[in-house]
C-alpha cells in the first residue's frame, strides 16, 4: 500500500511523526512517501498544493494529512495561504466528507462544563460536507457600493448529487 505523508504545519508534522511510527509498528507492507503542504509546500515551492504533493496524492492509496496553517502565513496573498492548499487537495481528490467523533468518556463527565448527567455517555458522529457549499460557491468576493460600504459575497450552494453523498454517509455510519 503506497501512503502520501503530508505532514502540513505547525503541530502537524509531529502528530504525524507519530501516526508513521504506529504505522511502522503494525509490521505491513507500506511504502511511505512525504511531500510538503501548506506553508510547507508554500516555502518549498512557491505554492501550498506543489504540483508534485498532488500528482503523489493522486497516485497513492491513501493520504495522511497533518494540520495545515501558521500565524506567519496570514500575510501572503490569500490564493497562497496554507489552507487554500487544504481546500484544493479536497477538491481535486474528491474528498467531501468530515467525520468528527464526539465521545465523552464518564471519567471526564464531571469537566465538562455542561451537567454531568447532559453529557453522560456522548457518543456522536458529526458528518460535514467539505467540497460544495460555501467553500466553493460561486459568486464570491468583495465589492464596494455606491455609497463607498464594503460588500462581501459568499455563495452557498448544493447539488442534489452533493446532497445524496453526505447523506448515504452519514447514513451508512448511523
Amino acid at each position: 500500500m503506497k501512503i502520501a505523508v503530508l505532514p502540513g504545519d505547525g503541530i502537524g508534522p509531529e502528530i504525524v511523526t507519530q501516526a508513521v511510527k504506529v504505522l511502522k509498528a503494525l509490521d505491513i507492507k507500506l511504502e511511505l512517501q512525504e511531500a510538503p503542504i501548506g506553508g510547507a509546500g508554500y516555502e518549498a515551492a512557491g505554492d501550498p498544493l506543489p504540483a508534485a504533493t498532488l500528482k503523489l496524492a493522486e497516485e497513492s492509496d491513501a493520504v495522511l494529512l497533518g494540520a495545515v496553517g501558521d500565524w506567519k502565513y496570514d500575510s501572503l496573498p490569500r490564493d497562497q495561504r496554507p489552507e487554500r492548499g487544504l481546500l484544493r487537495i479536497r477538491k481535486a481528490l474528491n474528498l467531501f466528507a468530515n467525520l468528527r467523533p464526539a465521545l465523552l468518556y464518564p471519567e471526564l463527565a464531571s469537566a465538562s462544563t455542561l451537567k454531568p448527567e447532559v453529557v453522560a455517555g456522548l457518543d456522536i458522529m458529526i458528518v460535514r460536507e467539505l467540497t460544495g457549499d460555501i467553500y466553493f460557491g460561486q459568486p464570491r468576493g468583495i465589492s464596494t457600493l455606491e455609497n463607498g460600504e464594503r460588500e462581501g459575497i459568499n455563495t452557498m450552494r448544493y447539488s442534489e448529487s452533493e446532497i445524496r453523498r453526505i447523506a448515504h454517509v452519514a447514513f451508512g455510519i448511523a
